[in-house]
């Protein structure tokens, strides 16, 4: 993490690991799954920023598109939730 400009990069990467795994689980299961699209769509933000903008916009050169793709994806089961099979609708939360 600190090769990319983000320091400390041991308690950064610690931070990043936690919410892709956590948001993810949650995210997969249906559970607050606005706040897990949002916690994920973060982490993909910070990527993308850090990573992939300067290779341009295609995935061949290493490019934003899949995260960005990535991106819209969470966002858009954030906003619309993740209806009628998810936890959330089965414990009655959102």
């Amino acid at each position: 993490m600190e090769s990319i400009g983000l320091k400390p990069g041991v308690a950064m990467a610690v931070i990043a690991g936690l919410i892709e795994f956590a948001g993810g689980l949650c995210f997969a299961a249906g559970l607050i799954t606005p706040v897990a699209g949002v916690l994920l769509a973060l982490v993909m933000i910070v990527a993308s920023a850090k990573v992939h903008i300067s290779k341009g916009f295609w995935n061949t050169n290493g490019g934003y598109e899949y995260p960005l793709v990535l991106i819209a994806a969470a966002v858009g089961v954030a906003l619309t939730g993740a209806g009628g099979w998810s936890l959330d609708s089965a414990l009655g939360i959102m």
